[in-house]
């Protein structure tokens, strides 16, 4: 006999989560590999793997908004998952090469991984509880540094690191920069400040030819040199949600891909008699807005 009150589970949303947390696991495997070997291969493939679990969770969101799947399920399985592959793997990772090597006062670089770790599961069941309670919040903007961004700021710039050491480039003491990052990263996360989510971003989303054409030039660019690219992409995105309150809604819109919406009424009214795709885009992200999705 079938409960009524079992959750029914979307598909592939699930399965992209599945993806996110199998890396993050994976990751952890990973560290504790390169542990006992004086290269530094194992690091290398942990790294992948949690910014391949950044594209899984950016996927799973998507792919329920545009399916329609969206769930409470669907919520908790998703911060489950971030908390092991942008919470545990990344704390692991950066106190495995740079903080346990901290020894002054003794036991600090432990210290400054356990905090990153319990502000980002704060984080994400801050995010879950306004979520249940159906707290009116901008499906446009996150409120604090999202983990996974997090986790791809703290990742990327280890890979960077390590790509400099291997050209035996004098690094000194600037490896020890990463605690004050993770310091840092672990006040914003559950600090008010906003950052863009760009949820309006999705396979219907049109841009003229040359935007088109420079997007593929830039992921053809960030393929080649990913040893650092990926440190620059992360970093731009922590800094401009640093900057962002002192940009002009006007670059906000073009930087964060956001449709023009004008007065809430008229844009579902005329959404509705015109059926266009790009009317009922807007509709949809002006309707989440106000519940608050």
């Amino acid at each position: 006999m079938v409960n009524d009150h079992e959750p029914r589970i979307p598909l592939l949303p699930t399965l992209m989560t599945a993806g996110n947390i199998l890396c993050g696991f994976i990751a952890i495997l990973q560290i504790f590999d390169g542990r006992h070997l004086d290269e530094n291969l194992h690091y290398h493939y942990a790294i992948a793997l949690i910014l391949a679990a950044c594209l899984f969770d950016a996927l799973d969101g998507r792919v329920a908004r545009m399916s329609g799947t969206e769930s409470p399920f669907g919520r908790e399985l998703d911060s489950l998952a971030d908390i092991v592959s942008f919470g545990m793997a990344p704390a692991l990772l950066v106190h495995d090469i740079v903080l346990k090597e901290l020894d002054t006062p003794k036991g600090i670089g432990l210290l400054i991984s356990c905090v990153y770790l319990v502000c980002g599961a704060m984080r994400l069941a801050r995010f879950n509880c306004l979520a249940a309670a159906d707290v009116k919040c901008s499906s446009k903007s996150f409120r604090g540094c999202p983990i996974p961004a997090a986790a791809g700021v703290i990742s990327s710039l280890t890979l960077l690191l390590m790509w400099l050491d291997s050209n035996e480039r004098e690094i000194g003491n600037w490896k020890y920069a990463l605690a004050g990052l993770m310091v840092l990263l672990s006040y914003l996360m559950v600090s008010s400040l906003e950052y863009p989510s760009f949820k309006a971003v999705n396979w219907r989303t049109k841009r003229s030819f040359h935007w088109v054409l420079v997007s593929i030039f830039f992921i053809a660019f960030t393929v080649m040199n990913w040893h650092w690219m990926p440190s620059v992409i992360f970093v731009t995105y922590l800094l401009y949600g640093l900057a962002r309150p002192w940009v002009s809604r006007k670059w906000r819109r073009e930087i964060e891909i956001e449709q023009e919406v004008p007065d809430a009424d008229i844009m579902d009214e005329t959404a509705v008699l015109s059926g266009s795709e790009d009317e009922m885009d807007a509709a949809r992200i002006l309707d989440a807005d106000r519940r608050g999705v």
